[in-house]
């Protein structure tokens, strides 16, 4: 039987060097993914759940969406781009909230590796750091995260059970 091959997997470690650069398809942020967002996280807050709390009280208008929506659908797209099946571990990160985000913005995620090297406890695995910025549809800088990840690389073997 000829092997297919299969895209949409992720990138290994030795391929994310120092320096490399890449960005991830956008995404349009719904009224629904507003309103299921704050439904199961909890997240019922006046600022995401009551317009006229927006119109009247708020220091901020239109219809916002917490930052932890926006970071989880970069997450989201930086999974379909670059950590589809090489992903092992998300270990840390620094985040830092530029702007808010609304009901209506499209994102798109821009990455940077600014860490990258072999890890010295698993053969076959890297850790990279990347500086991802959140970016709207106007060039707008939403959020700014590095995270540290755990990434299989090409002679990556799992451990025996």
């Amino acid at each position: 039987m000829t092997e297919i091959e299969t895209i949409g997997l992720g990138i290994h470690w030795e391929d994310l060097p120092v320096g490399r650069k890449f960005k991830t398809v956008g995404r349009t942020i719904t009224e629904a993914d507003l309103a299921n967002f704050v439904s199961c996280t909890g997240m019922l807050e006046v600022l995401f759940t009551n317009t006229e709390f927006l119109r009247t009280e708020s220091a901020i208008k239109g219809r916002v969406v917490p930052a932890a929506l926006a970071y989880s659908f970069a997450e989201g797209l930086l999974v379909q781009a670059a950590m589809q099946s090489v992903g092992l571990a998300f270990l840390s990160m620094e985040l830092d909230v530029k702007a808010p985000t609304f009901v209506g913005d499209t994102i798109h995620v821009q990455c940077e590796v600014i860490e990258s090297q072999e890890s010295k406890r698993r053969p076959g695995v890297g850790l990279v750091r990347t500086r991802n910025q959140v970016i709207k549809q106007d060039g707008t800088v939403v959020i700014v995260y590095t995270p540290l990840r755990m990434v299989k690389g090409r002679q990556y073997k799992a451990a025996p059970q």
